[in-house]
């Protein structure tokens, strides 16, 4: 996410903050650059200026140039105007209303609304606590509703069925009173979507807006399609009261472009953004750790409350008991600790989080690659449970008929085998474990590359 961005942004500020005293002259040779990188983001131009524009008039200001550490004045200045162009704080969703609060979701088709449909539900059972029922009324696309129903079944939330030859007004209004008789608290409804925007879907979504007054219209755009997304934004915040947005792809965007460009294009705040294809992939976004993140400061908080919420504290805690009583760190508990690697979205969204990552080598950030993890786990699923719990008995013979179980090479068994060595020692030196937290921060250089 951003990786294009942060690195240009990261080297032009890294000379400005050695600076000892800031001038007009090289004030404005930092700005070219800064407004070099938006542009090649696919920053949309109007809010590049303006961005440019607000920083040049603080930046040349007493603020900054009579600060002690002038340079660092600036860098803070440029946070400041990317978590204003971004939203100044996260804004939530409205669910004060009374139950059901119904929320319209709206979009291109390929923009992923479906698939996010699925993950906002699961992200309102488990962060919200809430109940939730969804349905679709995409009568157009084959296999819409069927999509939908399987995306129901496998995060464990109520799907209202619905048939091609209804009316979306007539599913959506079925579907928020089948909520009110089974007191659901949430109802998400799935609307069409069109490979471009038209007249006759904006009057359809126009007319189902109107009959089921929903509490949030949520606009699901891709964040790849860079300032176009921005644009598409605001033609559907013209025709319907749009309370959000959610940019979805935001893992494979490199640029940043679009959540760059939308809050100050459409003036409306972006709620959500999808970071990867599994359902729990889905984060509230918050402008100023975003910022933070194209900065190349990381983003600790967003990592601490994923690890809060997807640490399994009773694998932890049963797993420090374990190496506290001398009992000592086998195969079974790393292949544990690369599942909760996983839940919290793999080493890429890992590192993202991290402060100056943005400053690694190009070299190290390669061995970074969560396919890798997968790899992993499949060489220990191939191993008996003898094997696994003493790894030392794995020679010659058994290490070939594990690589040909997990279509391996030996060399990747001997691999993963040099890591669990260094994790063993790793954990021989705690005392005391809190899980993944310790685990993570003594991860050793390299681990998970092949």
């Amino acid at each position: 996410m951003f990786e294009s961005l942060t690195e240009r942004l990261s080297r032009t500020l890294k000379n400005i903050r050695g600076q000892g005293r800031l001038s007009e002259d090289n004030i404005k040779d930092t700005l070219r650059e800064v407004r070099m990188a938006l542009l090649e983001a696919d920053v949309a131009l109007p809010v590049v200026k303006q961005f440019i524009d607000d920083v040049r008039e603080r930046a040349i200001g007493q603020e900054v140039l009579q600060s002690l550490s002038p340079g660092q004045a600036f860098v803070k200045v440029v946070n400041d105007e990317l978590i204003k162009t971004m939203g100044e704080s996260n804004e939530e969703l409205n669910l004060s209303a009374r139950a059901p609060a119904v929320i319209l979701m709206a979009g291109l088709q390929g923009s992923g609304k479906t698939t996010t449909v699925g993950k906002l539900a699961k992200w309102l059972t488990e962060t919200k606590k809430r109940s939730v029922l969804v349905t679709s009324a995409d009568i157009y696309r084959p296999a819409a509703i069927q999509q939908l129903q399987v995306l129901a079944n496998e995060i464990g939330v109520k799907f209202h069925p619905s048939d091609p030859a209804q009316s979306p007004i007539t599913i959506a209004q079925s579907a928020i009173q089948a909520a009110k008789n089974q007191v659901v608290d949430v109802v998400i409804i799935d609307t069409a979507g069109r490979l471009h925007v038209d007249e006759q879907m904006m009057t359809e979504i126009q007319q189902l807006h109107a009959a089921c007054n929903p509490v949030e219209t949520l606009f699901v755009v891709d964040s790849m399609t860079g300032q176009d997304a921005a644009n598409t934004a605001k033609a559907f915040n013209d025709a319907l009261p749009l309370t959000g947005v959610i940019l979805t792809k935001m893992d494979g965007d490199a640029r940043g472009g679009a959540a760059l460009s939308i809050r100050a294009i459409t003036g409306k705040p972006i709620k959500f953004i999808g970071v990867g294809e599994k359902t729990q992939a889905l984060e509230a976004f918050y402008p100023d750790r975003i910022a933070s993140r194209i900065l190349g400061m990381g983003d600790i908080l967003s990592l601490v409350e994923e690890a809060e919420r997807k640490i399994d504290r009773q694998e932890a805690e049963k797993l420090a008991k374990k190496i506290r009583k001398g009992k000592g760190f086998d195969l079974e508990d790393f292949l544990s600790q690369l599942q909760q690697m996983k839940n919290m979205g793999g080493m890429t969204s890992l590192l993202d989080k991290l402060p100056g990552t943005a400053n690694l080598p190009a070299a190290a950030k390669s061995q970074v690659n969560d396919k890798q993890l997968v790899k992993l786990e499949a060489i220990i699923s191939s191993m008996t449970v003898r094997e696994r719990r003493f790894p030392d008995i794995i020679q010659g013979s058994r290490k070939r008929r594990i690589a040909a179980g997990s279509g391996t090479q030996v060399q990747d068994v001997n691999r993963l085998l040099k890591q669990f060595m260094q994790m063993q020692k790793m954990m021989k030196r705690f005392s005391k474990m809190g899980g993944l937290k310790n685990l993570m921060r003594n991860i050793p250089a390299g681990f998970g590359g092949f």
